[in-house]
């Protein structure tokens, strides 16, 4: 191993009472952020997801982008970024990897000049990663990655959706009957019976629209739709509040669009729209979805080529290990 990386000196339990090693990230008080290799939070890369309870990996793919490309270079300037991350949640005291074993697992498949073959590539990687038990946290990537990796979880179906974005991303589809991209992956998903829409939930939706019913579909299905302007009227408790009724003890997918910030935080994105959530209220609002189980998640549509500061990776990287702390204090429950 690297030096600076190793197992912890501690071990949790599977349920039939084996014991396995934990993993723990770089230090960056003795290793500066700059030195080695990248990797999310500056963790082992492992290629088993047996050796995780929590795997996170990346989906360098952009295929059903309709406006600014780029996300496919979203999960390596993540990466980078996330050596800012320390060890512990300032709030809530939480280390994850104290908690769980959480590594870095590479990249999913993908083929930039192939969109159905990169649904299937993407779809097995992630369902290898269900089918070891461990629970994915993946980076984008544009939007219609949340499709097969959704599609991971077919067995498990339908799942509940909380989903933070500026769009629906419910459309039928684009540019004369396609069905597949980055605006899509939620009607398909809806369709294919991977997602229950009424326990769905849209936090942050906003802008302006091709047509005045583009919502009607949306609410026909039953999704709660929280715009943004809602946001405002009900606050950070009553968003949540929101959250924890339409979803309640149903096991939850979450995906998360930085488009759903303001792009005076998250600038680097495909479809930006003006008047976000606001990065503070993102952490108010993700911390407190602590309680729903969280069968997977993802953070998608960070497009480096629009933000070369890396700002809005740094962004997209506290977002990971806010979900990376639900996720790890759930496991470890």
């Amino acid at each position: 191993m690297q030096a600076g990386r190793s197992a912890r000196v501690g071990a949790t339990s599977d349920a039939e009472g084996r014991s396995h090693a934990l993993y723990e990230p770089v230090d960056s008080s003795l290793t500066p952020r700059f030195a080695g290799p990248a990797t999310f939070m500056r963790l082992p890369v492992v290629s088993d997801p047996r050796q995780t309870d929590i795997a996170i990996f990346g989906v360098p793919w952009d295929g059903g982008t309709t406006y600014r490309p780029g996300p496919r270079h979203g999960p390596r300037q993540v990466r980078e970024m996330s050596s800012m991350i320390r060890r512990f949640h300032g709030v809530t005291g939480v280390s994850p990897y104290e908690l769980c074993r959480v590594a870095d697992l590479g990249d999913s498949p993908t083929n930039p000049i192939d969109l159905p073959r990169s649904l299937e590539t993407i779809g097995a990687f992630a369902r290898s990663v269900v089918e070891a038990g461990a629970t994915p946290l993946a980076i984008g990537g544009d939007h219609l990655c949340s499709l097969p990796l959704l599609r991971a979880f077919k067995d498990k179906a339908p799942l509940a959706l909380i989903h933070f974005d500026a769009h629906h991303d419910m459309d039928d589809t684009y540019f004369g009957g396609l069905k597949y991209t980055h605006g899509t992956p939620f009607r398909r998903a809806t369709e294919e019976g991977l997602i229950d829409p009424k326990r769905t939930v849209q936090i942050g939706i906003r802008g302006t629209t091709y047509h005045n019913d583009e919502e009607k579909w949306v609410v026909e299905q039953g999704v709660r739709v929280i715009r943004i302007e809602e946001v405002d009227k009900l606050g950070i408790k009553g968003v949540l509040s929101e959250i924890h009724r339409v979803v309640a003890h149903s096991p939850a997918y979450l995906s998360f669009d930085v488009d759903s910030i303001d792009p005076a935080f998250a600038p680097g994105t495909g479809t930006p729209e003006f008047g976000g959530l606001l990065p503070r209220e993102v952490n108010l609002l993700l911390r407190g979805l602590h309680g729903i189980h969280l069968s997977g998640a993802d953070i998608v549509e960070v497009s480096p080529p629009f933000d070369p500061s890396g700002g809005t990776a740094f962004v997209a990287a506290n977002i990971a290990f806010e979900i990376l702390c639900l996720m790890a204090t759930a496991k470890s429950r």
